[in-house]
């Protein structure tokens, strides 16, 4: 039982120390954002997603949740992607290059073509009814949806932006893991996305406010 405990106790501290980086790279973003007077796009947003992104991997294989998995994926290489346009990536050691971009494939064939009963275990998982699972890997592909109308924007714009769209994206889909959360009785999806709820509420309210869509910023670290 007490093995049990700390088993637990260790699952839920990488998911809550997973959440402290997404909540960090949201009040970052949210105070750089209020002291310009527009939505910004800082380079410690991208930094501290990866983070958290590359923890939340580590936290939904030992939850056994596929919905956490598959909602990271698509997200995480945009945030490298950023990275890159930020010029931040080429300054990365080639090693760490290496295992930040395999971590999330093999993460994934670990599931699917590792031990047959890792794929079942997460697509049948006993804890999670199939309908929930569902319901919960659409409000994870909404949410990461946000991050690629972010990319297509920023492709667009020529610049690493967060245009007002992805903020709108951001409050449907948080919206919809918070109730994911609720059901499934995680309070780490609970914490960080009712934190998230007020950061995007108000960096749309800025955007409306500034008449524009984003602003660069001259100074992003």
């Amino acid at each position: 039982m007490q093995a049990d405990m700390i088993h637990q106790s260790v699952i839920y501290g990488i998911g809550f120390l997973a959440q402290i980086f997404f909540s960090a790279r949201t009040l970052v973003q949210w105070i750089r954002s209020e002291q310009s007077g527009a939505v910004v796009s800082p380079v410690s947003y991208w930094l501290l997603s990866v983070a958290g992104s590359w923890l939340f991997f580590v936290y939904g294989w030992l939850r056994d949740d596929f919905a956490i998995i598959f909602g990271q994926f698509v997200s995480y290489y945009v945030y490298l992607w950023n990275l890159g346009w930020k010029g931040i990536w080429r300054n990365i050691p080639v090693p760490l290059k290496a295992v930040l971009v395999i971590t999330p494939v093999v993460a994934s064939a670990i599931v699917l073509v590792g031990d047959p009963s890792n794929a079942v275990r997460f697509f049948l998982n006993e804890d999670i009814p199939l309908r929930l699972l569902v319901f919960g890997s659409a409000g994870q592909i909404l949410f990461s949806l946000r991050f690629v109308y972010q990319w297509i924007c920023s492709v667009r714009r020529n610049e690493s932006v967060l245009p007002a769209g992805f903020w709108i994206i951001s409050l449907t889909g948080s919206a919809a893991i918070v109730v994911y959360g609720i059901l499934r009785l995680d309070p780490v999806l609970i914490a960080g996305q009712v934190f998230g709820l007020a950061a995007y509420s108000r960096n749309l309210m800025i955007a409306v406010r500034s008449n524009r869509f984003e602003k660069p910023e001259s100074d992003e670290n």
